[in-house]
């Protein structure tokens, strides 16, 4: 086990297998040093968390649906390393999207629930820009989905 997903185990996390592609899109593309992840939705074994937040979803889920992302993100980033993660130089961009009502603003925190999970993972190399937006709707009704930019060797 990498010295990441080590860290990933203390903390209680474990990586699933990679989600498909659900449309005409692959999971990652490798350019160079860069790895794009597509986005990845607030989906786990149970169904993940779907709804909108402020009306059918409370901050805190919200928030643990960012987490999630970032999970399903980790998955992707490990297929694309070839199973290693210690290959990851630096997180560059995360991109979040958060499925709201009208009146909720607290977007940047939800998404704090992806961005927390990756400076757990990396440390400091997890450190990103990033983008936090409120949209109207997502794929099949998650509150949450992410995509990813990250620096490997």
């Amino acid at each position: 086990m990498s010295n990441v997903e080590d860290r990933l185990a203390a903390a209680g996390v474990v990586l699933p297998q990679p989600n498909p592609p659900v449309a005409n899109y692959v999971p990652f593309v490798r350019v160079g040093g860069l790895v794009h992840i597509s986005g990845q939705v607030s989906i786990d074994a149970s169904g993940g968390i779907k709804g909108v937040v402020g009306e059918d979803v409370d901050a805190e889920t919200a928030r643990r649906a960012a987490r999630l992302c970032g999970v399903n993100l980790l998955a992707q980033l490990r297929a694309a390393c070839d199973g290693d993660l210690d290959r990851v130089a630096r997180v560059v961009k995360l991109g979040g999207f958060v499925q709201v009502a009208a009146g909720f603003f607290e977007i940047p925190q939800v998404v704090n629930g992806c961005s927390d999970l990756m400076v757990v993972a990396f440390g400091d190399l997890g450190r990103h820009a990033r983008s936090a937006v409120g949209v109207y709707r997502l794929p099949m009704n998650f509150t949450v989905e992410v995509d990813a930019v990250v620096a490997i060797s």
